[in-house]
């Protein structure tokens, strides 16, 4: 563990690109310990004692946000939130002096959530503390691909040479672009479906195929990954409807059927039943929904925990 903590200490985790394959490695193995300490009845360890994580979210959360919170506070550090809606940015004040002004209160660790990319990359070179990206636009979303490479590995006990399919809104999801990184990195072959205008423009240059039939991206599939319609950064409408979309592109079990016996369905949240995913699909059992959520507590202790440097209990 000291050798793992010692590459880590006082880095940033600013997208998927900033590890290698044996780094996240590690931080899987580190997760898994964590994992343990989640399920005791006492959950929480002195490691982070003393430590001060400021969690500084500029868009809504419920998942990564709560889960950034317990983590903290399960490895005993302080944790504080900030919610713009209650800060001084409702008063005009800008990230940079926001981030400035948490920095001359000397945290340990601050966990950025910006709609803009590149905004925890920015708070990085000026805040003088480690910065995770807790997602910033459509650009990364590191933890979460880390948490379900996590996920993948406790049931496949592998995450290499998978056939993975991504289904959803591909334009405006950081998760996709992190997964597709990560999964990549293993040597998957990962498949996006989506409708043209829900696809980035040269989306084949990151190494993936591409369709826009869900039966076929599904077909003979590892890992289904499915995504939501992110209508709040749309600007105008990129299909008919939503029922429309439902239609060609929502995971039911009857195109489920084409998978592998083994499959896995997952869904970074917020799920929208009946739209990209069936209740039947998201609620039975290929589905890990619910595991990627209990992951995302361990894994984030695992990065709190090597990034700042806390003692091994």
């Amino acid at each position: 563990m000291e050798t793992v903590e010692k590459k880590f200490r006082g880095r940033h985790l600013l997208q998927i690109a900033d590890l290698t394959a044996d780094e996240i490695m590690g931080l899987l193995n580190t997760a898994y310990k964590f994992k343990d300490v989640s399920e005791r009845e006492i959950k929480k360890v002195p490691t982070l004692r003393g430590k001060t994580i400021v969690n500084l979210f500029y868009e809504p959360s419920t998942r990564t946000r709560t889960s950034f919170e317990i983590a903290g506070k399960r490895l005993s550090a302080d944790v504080i939130n900030i919610s713009t809606s209650s800060s001084s940015v409702s008063k005009g004040e800008t990230f940079k002096d926001t981030v400035l002004n948490i920095a001359a209160m000397k945290p340990d660790a601050i966990v950025v959530r910006h709609g803009s990319p590149g905004a925890p990359a920015y708070a990085a070179r000026i805040a003088g503390c480690s910065v995770i990206n807790g997602g910033d636009g459509a650009n990364a979303h590191p933890t979460q691909a880390l948490l379900d490479l996590m996920t993948i590995h406790e049931k496949k006990g592998t995450v290499e040479n998978l056939k993975a399919a991504i289904v959803g809104d591909i334009l405006h999801s950081r998760v996709a672009r992190s997964n597709i990184n990560a999964l990549k990195m293993f040597g998957a072959e990962v498949t996006v479906c989506a409708p043209p205008t829900l696809l980035p423009h040269g989306v084949k240059a990151l190494g993936v195929k591409v369709t826009h039939d869900i039966r076929e991206a599904v077909a003979d599939k590892d890992v289904v990954m499915m995504l939501r319609i992110q209508t709040e950064r749309m600007q105008q409408g990129l299909f008919p409807s939503l029922r429309e979309y439902s239609e060609h592109f929502c995971l039911s079990a009857k195109v489920l059927k084409s998978a592998r016996p083994d499959v896995l369905i997952m869904h970074p949240g917020p799920i929208n039943r009946g739209v990209e995913i069936a209740s039947d699909v998201a609620d039975g059992p290929y589905s890990l929904i619910l595991s990627q959520v209990t992951h995302g507590v361990a894994m984030r202790m695992a990065v709190l925990y090597l990034l700042c440097g806390g003692a091994e209990s």
